[in-house]
């Protein structure tokens, strides 16, 4: 931080007193500055100066002048961190660069090879760099003279989601940065993190939500995951979410020769980097000695991290090596091996899912892998229980694969008495007792009744949940509650709850009640492909939802469709669109869809286009900035004239749009002999083909 006096970072401004807006102006930006100062202590540093109270005086004070004064309130005001309203959507941005993956290794003699590799390739001696691979969400943010202006998931790489609005509630991210050492601030800078939960954190959201009857997470990396991609940026601030920087992608008028230098300068602007946890080694056996010594330190860290990032440390050795289609050559991640433990199959359950689907579930003897208790198992299907001879009974191998999804490797038959059980798939369903199909093969159960009480429990669930109709508040306990009650049944039921109905709910009180329908009324303005997906129709994920929004301008529309007609859309399979075709032939499913419109729902579609546009069969791909439109809007503009926004270059794509900063998109542009158009061409041909935008 700049070298000042210890006072100007407390300074004693009192709101009642200011009389003017200038006197305003000037005692906000002092309290900004010395509330970025004080952030930079506490999240940076880990060293506060001052009490959790003083800290809050300054900053009530700061939000009493902005109330009191409106206009004085700037983009970049630590009061402007949480707020807003809720995104429509999230909507997606590209990278300045590719965020590519990276290479996973888990054997030593695949360390060996990278290494022999790097030293053969390049000139001169070389390091390696070792640090975590942090279990979170990897992200980049993009400071532009100081100001954080654009934050977006990985994605696919070259386009990620816009989750800015969501970054910003995070205390650790600085708004405005901060210069310290004398460190230039530079004009634009575009730095890459990763969002984490603190285990402890984790069990106590978990903990919290199952008390409020919500779903819980299944890991820390989910939560965090899931917390950053909510459309409302306040549901963000409310969890415990942290980030760690670890690499400089961009920096105009900042000059560093290796990796290291780069992690050093992040703190000198104010971001948070573990530099605890960096490690330079010139060998294999250096590298693998490190990585052990990570793997033993794993339960004790306060975070998950589930393997060890090595990077070739000097820069220029690092453009030499040069990246692959998916991932750099000079760097890989080295994955602890997968946590197992075995345990004892306490019996054979199925489970019965929205769409009829019966799959096999192994009841556990509780058991701890890598710090998660472990209950449960997916079996798959009969054909997987009978490859690998899995009895009830059996004690077995259960493995965390990725540290996400446990599952069953195989039984240890060493331990068998006699008294283990094979499993067969019942012939009736376990629920309704439904007749039972089951495929030659034996790795599709289905039960075909669609009143069966598991399907529509699932169903009510799906629909109500974060990626679909979103009604916060009706988790998986309380939708239950209310099904076993005999108080919904089918979809329409949920608009048309009453306080009265959810009081019935032990743990529902007043306040909590209105809540719940004030979520309920929210959710019934929605966009067609949203509630497309919420119907949970086989096959119809997100993706697929939008695809239908396109052609279809309402659920009308799909009433008499055929599947022979919806095969004539591009992407549309045979299996889908049989799916679609049932679904919407079923006259039950659709007299609950008109029991929605009754209680209220509408559906926008934004999506959806004419037969004849003026942009038909036309693809664009966007890339850099454009000073007339954000990304997001440029594509939805395109699209909702016809043509397809496609976010990489290939052989059909007609037209790039290249605005300042373009980056690898512009090169295969031109290795594909594609048109490239600056931002006042892409003008001109809209208005030859469109007219006026207004």
């Amino acid at each position: 931080m700049p070298d000042k006096d210890e006072k100007e970072f407390q300074p004693e401004v009192n709101p009642n007193e200011i009389e003017s807006k200038s006197d305003a102006r000037d005692a906000a930006e002092k309290l900004r500055d010395a509330i970025r100062y004080h952030n930079y202590r506490y999240y940076v540093e880990d060293d506060p100066v001052i009490s959790d109270a003083e800290y809050d005086d300054l900053f009530d004070n700061l939000k009493k002048l902005e109330e009191e004064y409106p206009d004085i309130v700037t983009e970049d005001s630590p009061t402007q961190k949480v707020g807003g309203e809720p995104k429509d959507e999230l909507g997606l941005v590209d990278h300045p660069t590719p965020m590519l993956s990276l290479k996973s290794v888990r054997e030593d003699d695949e360390v060996a090879n990278f290494v022999d590799n790097c030293k053969e390739e390049v000139s001169g001696d070389i390091t390696f760099v070792c640090e975590p691979k942090y279990d979170g969400l990897a992200v980049e943010l993009i400071y532009e003279e100081g100001t954080f202006v654009q934050g977006m998931t990985r994605g696919d790489g070259r386009t990620g989601e816009n989750i800015t609005s969501n970054l910003k509630t995070l205390g650790e991210v600085p708004l405005k940065l901060v210069s310290s050492d004398s460190t230039d601030i530079p004009e634009r800078l575009v730095v890459r993190g990763e969002v984490f939960m603190l285990k402890e954190e984790f069990e106590e959201l978990n903990n919290r939500r199952e008390k409020e009857g919500e779903k819980t997470f299944a890991n820390p990396r989910n939560a965090a995951a899931g917390s950053l991609r909510q459309l409302d940026p306040n549901i963000t601030a409310e969890r415990p979410l942290h980030i760690f920087f670890y690499q400089i992608a961009e920096a105009d008028g900042l000059e560093f020769d290796t990796h290291l230098e780069a992690l050093k300068m992040l703190p000198k602007l104010g971001l948070r980097a573990n530099l605890d946890y960096e490690f330079e080694c010139s060998t294999a056996e250096e590298i693998l000695d490190r990585f052990e010594e990570f793997e033993e330190q794993r339960e004790e860290m306060p975070y998950e991290f589930d393997g060890m990032v090595v990077k070739v440390n000097r820069i220029d050795q690092q453009d030499d090596l040069g990246t692959r289609t998916r991932n750099p050559r000079w760097a890989i991640a080295c994955k602890f091996p997968p946590r197992r433990s075995t345990t004892e199959i306490k019996e054979i359950t199925v489970q019965v899912g929205r769409t009829g689907k019966l799959t096999p579930i192994a009841i556990l003897e509780p058991v701890h892998i890598g710090g998660v208790e472990i209950r449960r198992a997916s079996l798959h299907n009969q054909s997987e229980i009978e490859q690998k001879d899995i009895r009830s009974g059996d004690t077995v191998l259960v493995e965390r694969a990725g540290d996400v999804i446990p599952y069953v490797v195989k039984p240890i038959t060493d331990k068998r008495d006699g008294s283990e059980k094979k499993h067969h798939m019942p012939e009736q369903c376990p629920v309704c007792g439904a007749d039972v199909v089951l495929s030659e093969d034996k790795k599709q159960a289905h039960c075909p009744n669609p009143q069966c009480e598991a399907q529509a429990k699932e169903r009510l669930q799906y629909f109500v949940g974060t990626d679909a109709m979103d009604v916060e508040g009706l988790g998986e306990r309380r939708i239950e509650q209310l099904y076993n009650k005999g108080l919904i049944e089918k979809l329409s039921d949920i608009f048309n709850l009453t306080e009265e109905d959810l009081r019935q709910l032990d743990d529902v009180a007043e306040k909590a009640a209105q809540n719940i329908l004030s979520e309920i009324d929210e959710s019934k303005k929605a966009d067609l492909h949203q509630f497309l997906y919420a119907l949970g129709i086989p096959h119809i994920g997100q993706h697929m939802a939008r695809v239908l929004a396109k052609k279809f301008k309402s659920v009308d529309d799909l009433r008499e469709i055929s599947a022979e007609d919806l095969r004539e859309i591009e992407e549309i399979g045979p299996e889908v669109a049989q799916a679609v075709e049932s679904f919407f032939s079923n006259e039950d499913a659709f007299k609950d869809i008109d029991l929605m419109f009754d209680a209220g729902l509408t559906l926008d579609n934004p999506l959806f286009q004419q037969k004849e546009q003026p942009l038909d069969g036309l693809t664009f791909v966007f890339t850099g900035n454009l000073d007339s439109w954000p990304r997001d809007e440029v594509k939805e503009l395109v699209e909702r004239y016809g043509a397809r926004a496609a976010s990489s270059v290939s052989g059909n794509t007609d037209y790039v749009v290249a605005g300042p900063g373009a980056g690898s998109k512009l090169d295969d542009a031109r290795d594909e002999g594609v048109d490239i158009l600056d931002e006042e061409e892409f003008k001109e041909l809209l208005e030859e083909k469109v007219g006026s935008l207004k």
